[in-house]
């Protein structure tokens, strides 16, 4: 918790809320849960922020400030493979993330800003307006897709070989060879479904489908 007295601005209360959400989960974040974090009543919230609705907003817009688009004159896939990543990490830092930006209605200037420099990327590289919007989308599918299925897994990414031990117990080889392969090679190898290996693909048939291939 802050010191009481501490001075305050809209972005301290934002980040401050941030963190409550990353901790607690977003259905834990409550003006008067963000105003104990900062050591102020939570009427005083209400100098910063018009209501709840405008705080999920403006929390939603100022997480995605954070996250890479190269600047123009960057090659579109580069550009797209780094944005990805980038997306993909800070997504993965907020796990309640994702689905915010799926289903808020207000677009700020962060929403904006991100929106705009990853259709100028594509734009630049010579895909056409109806070119870029099947890109963004697939590529998009692909991160939230992934990312929704990690985030919202029962345990721990790198805790995949131990789960699969304790499924294959309850498994009849029998009946389901194919299906104890896979968890065997799982246990064994340590596996980690891997962000990059669907994002290559994408963005090679995107460069396929540009050239004409």
């Amino acid at each position: 918790m802050a010191p009481r007295g501490d001075p305050l601005n809209r972005e301290r209360v934002l980040r401050a809320a941030i963190a409550l959400a990353d901790r607690d989960g977003l259905d834990a974040l409550s003006m008067r849960k963000l105003g104990n974090e900062l050591g102020i009543e939570a009427m005083s919230l209400y100098n910063h922020v018009k209501n709840k609705s405008d705080l999920l907003d403006s929390i939603v817009d100022l997480v995605l400030t954070d996250i890479e688009v190269p600047p123009a004159g960057t090659p579109w896939k580069d550009a797209m493979r780094r944005r990805s990543i980038s997306a993909h990490g800070v997504l993965v830092a907020h796990p309640w993330m994702a689905l915010q930006i799926m289903s808020r209605l207000t677009i700020g200037p962060g929403m904006t800003k991100y929106l705009d420099s990853t259709l100028g990327r594509l734009l630049e590289g010579g895909f056409t307006v109806e070119g870029a919007l099947d890109a963004w989308h697939t590529l998009d599918s692909h991160l939230y897709g992934f990312t929704l299925q990690e985030v919202s897994l029962p345990f721990a990414v790198d805790a995949a070989p131990d789960v699969s031990a304790q499924v294959m117990g309850g498994l009849d080889p029998e009946r389901f060879p194919h299906v104890v392969r896979i968890i065997t090679h799982v246990m064994q190898s340590g596996r980690v479904e891997d962000f990059e290996f669907g994002l290559d693909l994408v963005l090679d048939g995107l460069e396929a489908k540009l050239n004409g291939r």
